[in-house]
């Protein structure tokens, strides 16, 4: 059963934010340690100082509620989305999945221009938002990829494309494989490709450089990804407790991972940031890190790949083509890790361009 969803945060959670806030107990900090030691103290008392008297959770939940929102339920979890309908019946349908530390918020700025051609299935990641927290192991991206084939299913969506960044990739992907005669195609914005030495490739300079940037983080686990994949129920407490503690846990992603000339707004930041803390679910989003294997089944539909300058890597073409269908590949000189927030212009384009000429597809869409 699908039913609507609208967005109501009880007062009294938003007043115990601002409690928490009131009361953070502060670490001291190095003098002129900057990002030495990690995210600056006086950038993070300007974030939680504005969070606390600046910000209105309320201003923002009425636009959000302005959305078709939904929820269903699959293998007994709870799954919200947005489902926004385009104007042209017959149009492609293309479920946006986002990854961590996103939301479905990553996708607002793209739902304009894309809902032109497209009707767009914007779910929540089981355990992230307002589909709340897992209650038992197993959600990683293959099982997520089958229960969003089921809600198209339900959605009486036939065909369908998939975009994603990030996790958001990695299960786009998995839904092709799950989902082949279904999946018309797969646009990603993030495409990890790990040396091979095997490979017998020739390579550029620019996919050598590429290379080396993917052995120095193989050879460096960023210490989130360590902590989520090891013990997330361990960060969970803290970032579940802590106000500030979750603050910081995004924000320095946002910081390290956007492009110098395309950041995310505070404003928007602390809505996903929100999200986060209001739902509680910090170790429900982290046990994904740790669900999921390295290894995936592959994906036998044509891709298509945006490349943005200032992501966490960049993918080398000849490795990907030897993995993938590769239709369509861009590169940009703006964006980074969060596109579809930083250049939502040039990320709606792209994955216009891909599935509109890139895929084959036979309308009309079958929907209810």
């Amino acid at each position: 059963m699908i039913k609507p969803f609208s967005i109501a945060i009880p007062q009294a959670d938003l007043d115990d934010l601002a409690d928490r806030l009131s009361r953070t107990r502060w670490p001291n900090e190095v003098a002129g340690a900057g990002w030495d030691y990690g995210f600056p103290l006086a950038r993070l008392k300007e974030l939680a100082e504005y969070w606390r008297t600046g910000y209105d959770w309320r201003r923002h939940e009425a636009e959000l509620n302005e959305l078709p929102h939904f929820t269903t339920e699959i293998e007994g979890q709870n799954i919200h989305f947005v489902h926004v309908r385009c104007a042209k019946p017959d149009a492609l349908a293309l479920v946006l999945t986002h990854g961590w530390p996103g939301s479905f918020l990553e996708f607002l700025d793209v739902i304009e221009p894309l809902s032109r051609d497209f009707h767009l299935v914007i779910p929540s990641i089981p355990g992230y938002g307002f589909s709340g927290p897992t209650r038992e192991r197993g959600w990683d991206i293959v099982r997520i990829a089958r229960a969003w084939a089921e809600l198209m299913r339900r959605l009486g969506y036939e065909r369908y494309g998939a975009q994603g960044g990030d996790f958001g990739a990695g299960i786009s992907m998995a839904l092709g494989a799950v989902a082949p005669e279904r999946v018309v195609g797969v646009h990603v914005n993030f495409l990890p490709t790990r040396p091979a030495p095997d490979a017998d490739i020739e390579l550029s300079q620019t996919d050598e450089a590429r290379l080396d940037k993917v052995r120095q983080l193989m050879a460096n686990r960023p210490p989130y990804q360590a902590l989520q994949a090891l013990t997330p129920q361990t960060i969970g407490y803290a970032l579940t407790d802590s106000p500030v503690g979750q603050l910081v846990w995004i924000a320095e992603r946002f910081a390290q991972w956007t492009g110098p000339d395309s950041p995310v707004s505070d404003e928007r930041m602390l809505t996903g940031i929100s999200l986060y803390w209001l739902t509680a679910t910090a170790a429900s989003s982290a046990r994904l890190h740790h669900d999921t294997p390295r290894g995936t089944p592959p994906c036998p539909v044509p891709v298509g790949v945006a490349v943005f300058a200032h992501d966490i890597t960049q993918p080398v073409r000849p490795l990907a083509e030897r993995l993938y269908d590769i239709r369509h590949w861009s590169e940009f000189r703006r964006g980074g890790h969060f596109a579809a927030m930083e250049v939502p212009e040039l990320l709606a384009e792209d994955v216009r361009h891909f599935f509109l000429t890139r895929v084959e597809y036979d309308p009309p869409a079958t929907t209810r």
